[in-house]
């Protein structure tokens, strides 16, 4: 026989409907519960204790909550019985009362009076997350606030802690979900839809990546940066610039970009550090198109695996020090991370050829454990 406890559980499930009619104004329709049908215990006692129970918790016995109808029906074991065959909840107040929800819903409909006031294109929203709007039930005039802002001002351009909006400081970035659903409705037109980061999407500025390079021609230092050479700005600004370079080397890991400051000079030439997979930063450097691009990353998979993707940006861009031969000069058996990579990556036959052997032996020469004779005297024969 169905329990109370399972009586709850069905009521429960039934929660974001009714609160969908609420928003649709659809009139309270009496909310039935199935029960059972059929009874297969053999002991009376257990069905007495049983019917006990569910009556226990009726609106006949407390004045709320589920009604039951009973019906006659043969059971296996113990003939002919009165199993409640239907449960409902006949009024409003007897579903809230039952699941101690009357408080919430009385505060949900002020809030979906406000919101569809301020907003009444939010009113499909709301039907389809009525919970969101109850999680969120002590911040959605805080909520409004920031929307009323960017519905007046759709591409502000200020920092998220600039805003001039009168809430705490860390609101926004505490809230960015509910208020990205928002704001993808309310100002979709100014939208960057394409970017999933807050502040990219809703036309904000942000914390941006830094690109660090050493600028390995002194009079291209002393012209541009006042002598000059170690220099880190904003992504943004690097991809603004319009140095008169001809070679741009990578440097996979900042410790071995270290070794590019004891580089020989060369002429119209940069040396940049790439950060690892972080080269995607890079991918929006136009100017990069027509120049000269070096990678030397770590010997193992995931130097390849970097390799492949930058130069899947920037189709010209050659490997140095990545080769068979530096490879058996100094690998000292170190082990690798393994690739679940699969795809076929940007890569040369030779190079793919010894990310094969690299990928199959779990093998790993880091650039660090190249001595820096021997990286000179290469840039010193190029």
């Amino acid at each position: 026989m169905i329990t109370p406890q399972e009586i709850k559980k069905k009521a429960e499930r039934k929660y974001v409907f009714f609160l969908q009619s609420l928003i649709m104004n659809t009139p309270y329709e009496k909310l039935i519960i199935r029960g059972d049908k059929k009874y297969a215990k053999s002991s009376l006692q257990e069905f007495e204790k049983e019917l006990q129970l569910i009556n226990s918790q009726s609106k006949e016995k407390k004045g709320f909550g589920y009604t039951l109808e009973f019906q006659q029906v043969r059971t296996k074991h113990l003939g002919t019985q009165d199993l409640p065959t239907s449960i409902y909840f006949d009024t409003e107040n007897d579903y809230l009362k039952f699941l101690g929800k009357e408080k919430e819903v009385e505060l949900f409909i002020g809030i979906i009076t406000k919101i569809t006031e301020t907003f009444p294109e939010l009113k499909e929203w709301i039907i389809k997350n009525p919970i969101k709007v109850i999680q969120n039930q002590t911040e959605w005039e805080s909520i409004l606030k920031v929307c009323r802002y960017f519905k007046q001002s759709p591409k502000p351009n200020l920092y998220i802690r600039e805003l001039p909006i009168n809430v705490h400081t860390k609101f926004i970035e505490r809230n960015q979900s509910v208020i990205k659903d928002l704001l993808d409705i309310l100002i979709f037109e100014y939208n960057n839809k394409g970017e999933k980061q807050f502040e990219k999407r809703f036309n904000l500025k942000y914390a941006e990546p830094q690109v660090r390079f050493k600028i390995l021609d002194k009079e291209v230092s002393q012209k541009y940066f006042s002598g000059i050479d170690d220099v880190s700005i904003p992504v943004s600004q690097f991809e603004a610039l319009d140095l008169p370079v001809e070679r741009v080397i990578i440097f996979e890991n900042k410790t071995t970009f270290y070794t590019a400051l004891t580089l020989p000079k060369m002429d119209n030439a940069i040396a940049l550090f790439g950060s690892g997979f972080s080269v995607s930063n890079l991918k929006n450097v136009y100017w990069f198109a027509n120049k000269e691009l070096l990678y030397w990353g770590d010997i193992d998979v995931q130097g390849f695996e970097i390799l492949s993707q930058f130069r899947g940006y920037f189709p010209q861009t050659k490997s140095i020090l990545m080769n068979k031969i530096t490879f058996e000069n100094f690998f000292e058996n170190d082990s690798g991370t393994p690739t679940n990579i699969s795809v076929q990556l940007n890569l040369t036959n030779e190079e793919q050829q010894l990310y094969g052997i690299l990928k199959t032996n779990n093998w790993r020469l880091e650039q660090e454990k190249i001595p820096f004779d021997y990286v000179n005297k290469y840039f010193e024969n190029e």
